[in-house]
């Protein structure tokens, strides 16, 4: 096993294997000299739809032969990627987002997991209730190359 997650292609006619690199997100290791050079050698882009990416604990299950490339992931990345793999993973944060309105714990917590999780601003605020510029707070908290909202989302 290593510790680094693997890009890699895959035909049309493979199965679904790894989570499109559009779906995680922003990833810092996309703007590194040797991967833009490993995409522009293979004339794709990261939101190619054969361009795919695994965690390290699933890299075994690249098929042989397969064009792939070893990058380094953010604690913060890697954990966007394994929840992009994981199977009704939206439909489950919704589900908590809802229960959300029966309870008012957690609150900031749940809506920046909520934001990296992918789902969309003006959704959490139709399943929570919560006021649309909190949201956005959480929102742009989650931004990569932004600081972090100091202090607790207000109300």
């Amino acid at each position: 096993m290593t510790d680094d997650a693997y890009l890699f292609f895959v035909d049309g006619s493979a199965p679904p294997l790894g989570a499109p690199v559009a779906a995680v997100g922003e990833l810092a290791c996309l703007e590194t000299p040797a991967v833009r050079a490993w995409l522009d050698a293979h004339g794709v882009t990261a939101d190619s739809a054969g361009l795919r990416l695994l965690p390290p604990e699933e890299t075994g299950s690249i098929p042989e032969g397969a064009e792939k490339l070893p990058v380094p992931l953010s604690d913060e990345e890697l954990s966007r990627l394994r929840h992009a793999l994981a199977p009704g993973a939206l439909a489950r944060m919704e589900e908590e987002l809802l229960a959300y309105r029966d309870c008012a714990g957690e609150r900031d917590a749940l809506l920046t997991r909520a934001v990296a999780a992918g789902l969309a601003p003006h959704r959490i605020v139709e399943l929570t209730g919560e006021d649309p510029g909190t949201v956005a707070s959480a929102a742009a908290a989650q931004r990569p190359g932004r600081p972090s909202a100091s202090g607790p989302l207000r109300r």
